[in-house]
């Protein structure tokens, strides 16, 4: 039988959400001075996102690379295109795309 996971309580949620806002703020904030830093506090927010099984808002999806997890700054360490009625975003990274529908 499949192990079932509960959800933790909603005021433990909320407390997720606002450390999530606050580590990428602060990795916005920290990415000139050090990059890894930033990386790393989007380490972090995954891992509480996960946890605690919160959502990660959607514009803040967009600001690290889903396939290597590295913080975005656009112009910086990806580019941003758009494409038909998608959204490309391109990491320099690993080299790999990220597609976003247009409303």
């Amino acid at each position: 039988m499949k192990a079932r996971y509960k959800k933790k309580s909603g005021q433990f949620q909320k407390i997720a959400r606002e450390r999530i806002e606050i580590l990428f703020e602060q990795a916005d904030l920290k990415f000139k001075e050090d990059s890894n830093l930033s990386d790393r506090y989007v380490e972090l927010a995954r891992k509480i996102s996960m946890k605690y099984k919160v959502r990660i808002p959607k514009e803040l999806k967009r600001r690290f690379c889903k396939h290597c997890y590295k913080f975005l700054v656009p112009g910086v360490n990806c580019r941003v295109r758009n494409n038909d009625s998608k959204i490309v975003y391109s990491c320099f990274n690993c080299k790999k795309f990220m597609r976003f529908p247009l409303k």
